[in-house]
């Protein structure tokens, strides 16, 4: 490894140690790095040079001054750059505003006409959204250092490119380049369940855990995985596609165009077409109008719609058997913003999962329920952003 490659790994590691566990003192960040003490402090003072740390007077009890000298903690400089992530939902965007410390500064939401529509005008769209959002902060779209986004469906992150979205009328996009040229800032694009399991990571429930599996219920089911810290994407960059796991030979028609997925049976439009076909809804109803109508329904005691309701539960109660039997995580995460969907939290599927799962002497994976809304999804969008931001710093620092 060079040297110069060297300081800019070092750079790397020591401004995430102190996003993630600042404010801290030299000493702190070299004994938790293992990087020397001489370098932490050469390495530091590029990164106050740079404008990208500060350095603040110690709050911490446990940092007391030694022999009259004031204990200097290092922090991240909020001001340094700019970052948006937002979420692309079936006919809206949510987005946030973070500074480089990750403090969110401006939320905003917007509504669109259509939920499948070309790159070009989904970018038009997200275009307008940002402008939006940054005028509520007093900022320019070109302020920004880099944009987070989250679609749902099959998503090549690594390359921007989407393989399939239910919000995109062709398949194959490269969605990132072309909204980094309509944008002219850096656009990284990635599944959105993938950045609610970021967020988990950063601020949420999953903090403390370093494997864990997030399971968002919306219109579709999407999942996250976090495996030793990171977020695992397969070697396609394209994993962990829990929605479109296999559940039935030959079986109902997925949005995707196969048939048998788990998001066949529980997704919103499945259970409405279900219920439909014996009668239960029209046709014309809104979607989430129509599966209040079907839970409803189910509560009150129509027959019909306890069955379309319990089929939901078992196949979504197998699909979580099946990731647990292969991953064994420490913690599943059930998140979505959308309360008609309680059906798939109850505590009666989440005992037909344990009936399920390989039986040892430990117990099975703690399962949890977070409610997200969409800007804690754009939040997870945001936080992705900053990690190539914060890259994109180190790397354009002056070495003079």
């Amino acid at each position: 490894m060079s040297f110069g490659h060297h300081k800019v790994e070092s750079r790397r590691i020591l401004l995430r140690e102190i996003a993630q566990h600042g404010p801290m003192p030299r000493i702190e960040l070299a004994a938790h790095t293992g990087i020397s003490r001489a370098t932490v402090t050469a390495v530091t003072s590029d990164l106050l040079r740079g404008g990208l740390i500060l350095e603040e007077p110690s709050e911490s009890p446990s940092k007391a001054p030694i022999r009259g000298r004031p204990r200097i903690d290092l922090k991240i400089r909020g001001a340094a750059h700019l970052v948006a992530g937002l979420k692309v939902s079936d006919t809206s965007i949510s987005l946030v505003l973070m500074d480089f410390e990750g403090n969110q500064i401006a939320d905003y939401e917007c509504q669109m006409d259509q939920i499948r529509q070309p790159a070009s005008i989904l970018a038009d769209e997200i275009a307008k959204g940002l402008t939006a959002l940054t005028a509520r902060a007093g900022k320019k779209l070109t302020d920004l250092s880099g944009v987070g986004v989250g679609i749902s469906g099959v998503v090549d992150a690594d390359n921007g490119l989407v393989y399939w979205s239910p919000s995109l009328d062709q398949r194959n996009v490269g969605l990132g380049k072309i909204l980094t040229d309509r944008l002219e800032v850096p656009a990284y694009v990635d599944n959105d369940a993938n950045l609610v399991a970021m967020a988990e990571l950063t601020f949420g429930k999953g903090k403390d855990h370093s494997d864990f599996i997030v399971i968002t219920i919306e219109s579709g089911v999407g999942m996250g995985m976090v495996l030793g810290g990171q977020i695992y994407r397969g070697t396609r960059g394209c994993g962990a596609e829990f929605g479109h796991t296999k559940v039935h030979l030959e079986g109902a028609l997925c949005r995707c165009g196969q048939r048998g997925c788990l998001e066949a049976y529980v997704a919103d439009y499945a259970l409405v077409r279900e219920a439909n076909s014996v009668g239960a809804v029209n046709l014309n109803t809104p979607t989430s109008q129509a599966v209040k109508t079907i839970l409803s329904a189910a509560r009150s005691g129509d027959i019909t719609a306890q069955r379309v309701v319990e089929r939901a539960g078992r196949m979504f109660a197998m699909g979580l058997a099946n990731l647990v039997n292969i991953f064994d995580p420490e913690l599943v995460i059930l998140a979505g913003e959308q309360i008609e969907f309680d059906h798939l939290y109850a505590d009666v599927v989440i005992e037909e999962m344990r009936k399920s799962i390989v039986e040892i002497d430990k117990p099975a994976p703690e399962v949890v329920v977070h409610k997200w809304d969409n800007l804690m999804w754009a939040r997870g969008a945001a936080a992705y952003a900053l990690e190539f931001v914060h890259n994109m710093a180190v790397e354009a620092l002056d070495d003079a």
